[in-house]
């Protein structure tokens, strides 16, 4: 049975950002939905969540699919949308993870840090690069945003200009604590997972995605930016396509 396919957004984002993919999978045939996190909706004016409630919110949608007998589930998380799938990926329904330039954390880890004792994340250089962290901007004590010409270097590079200013337009505040905590679950220890690494990627490092990478089961590396649900979605696409109508990873 084709598996429905669920895709989980990143900080500052919404299931808006994956509007492209969602386009090449329906005329594919597939049964796709992108989630919104709690307070990233367009014109949501409900409080932003952390970590803790972003998964409950993916577990209620995956409690849903249940109940409807949509049958298995691929699930994807981009980004911070990584942490969220590693939490609640253990779900019944949930039969494989995708990880597309995201977190796959262990316990005791979070999105602010991962591995910290590996030597092979202090070897990371960020030299030369745009770095993620000059474009915070303090929201309120518990968000943050991002300046615009800070996010369209990290998030977009790669993305045509019309794109950009459209996601631009749509991006909202975010949890600082949803970046400080650390899973409960750790789901690519007990499903199917593949690892996609942007090797262009000026947001999370593509060292860091590679060292993450290594605890999937399959990996791939795209020679993309951050944002590959923009800047070819047919490529990401693609690869869904290929997992919900697989019955194990290849």
């Amino acid at each position: 049975m084709t598996a429905t396919i669920v895709l989980v957004h990143g900080a500052w984002h919404g299931g808006w950002c994956f509007e492209p993919v969602l386009q090449v999978l329906d005329d594919a045939g597939l049964d796709a939905i992108a989630l919104d996190l709690p307070g990233h909706a367009e014109n949501d004016t409900a409080p932003v969540g952390d970590l803790r409630t972003d998964a409950a919110h993916v577990t209620r949608a995956l409690d849903e699919l249940d109940r409807e007998g949509r049958g298995e589930v691929v699930l994807l998380g981009h980004s911070y949308g990584g942490a969220v799938i590693t939490e609640v990926g253990i779900h019944r329904v949930v039969r494989e993870l995708v990880y597309l330039a995201a977190f796959a954390l262990d316990l005791g880890e979070s999105c602010a840090s991962v591995a910290p004792d590996d030597p092979g994340v202090a070897a990371i250089s960020h030299a030369g690069r745009p770095n993620l962290g000059h474009a915070f901007v303090a929201g309120d004590d518990a968000t943050v945003t991002l300046t615009r010409d800070g996010a369209a270097a990290c998030l977009y590079n790669g993305v045509d200009a019309a794109a950009t200013e459209w996601a631009l337009d749509r991006l909202s505040p975010q949890s600082f604590a949803a970046l400080t905590q650390s899973p409960t679950n750790v789901a690519w220890r007990e499903r199917p997972a593949t690892y996609i690494t942007c090797t262009e990627d000026l947001a999370v490092h593509p060292d860091l995605q590679r060292l993450m990478a290594r605890r999937c089961g399959t990996s791939v590396e795209w020679p993309v930016g951050h944002s590959p649900f923009l800047s070819d979605p047919v490529l990401v696409a693609d690869l869904l396509i290929a997992r919900a109508h697989a019955t194990a990873p290849e």
